[in-house]
């Protein structure tokens, strides 16, 4: 599967953003999805997880209340709603594909995209 991630910008904090996340290929609705980021000069970090059905989600403490993950398998997206946004959420954020459920292991992931770099100011 192929992943395009797309929705990042530069915010104010407080501020909100969507990020989406288009999969090529028909077994979309097959893997669970995930988001990451990565901070400059950090090392790619857990943000949120969904199965493949929608029915589960998990999300890192830091995000947890703020951020929502979704996904839409009609349209084989995944979606991440970010809301209060907060100068430490500055980073590229990725998306991936995995079959080995909603985890949140950077190695569990076996497709990545290629990131959308989302910015907060003071």
């Amino acid at each position: 599967v192929q992943l395009q991630a797309s929705g990042g910008g530069l915010v104010q904090a407080g501020g909100s953003l969507r990020l989406s996340c288009a999969a090529s290929g028909r077994t979309f609705s097959s893997y669970d999805m995930g988001w990451f980021r990565q901070a400059p000069g950090k090392e790619r970090e857990f943000v949120a997880a969904i199965s493949w059905s929608g029915s589960n989600r998990y999300y890192a403490d830091s995000v947890k209340g703020r951020f929502t993950i979704s996904r839409d398998n009609a349209k084989n997206t995944v979606y991440l709603q970010i809301t209060s946004l907060k100068v430490e959420d500055t980073a590229i954020y990725y998306c991936a594909a995995t079959r080995r459920g909603a985890v949140a292991g950077v190695s569990e992931y076996d497709y990545w995209g290629q990131g959308t770099q989302v910015t907060v100011s003071s």
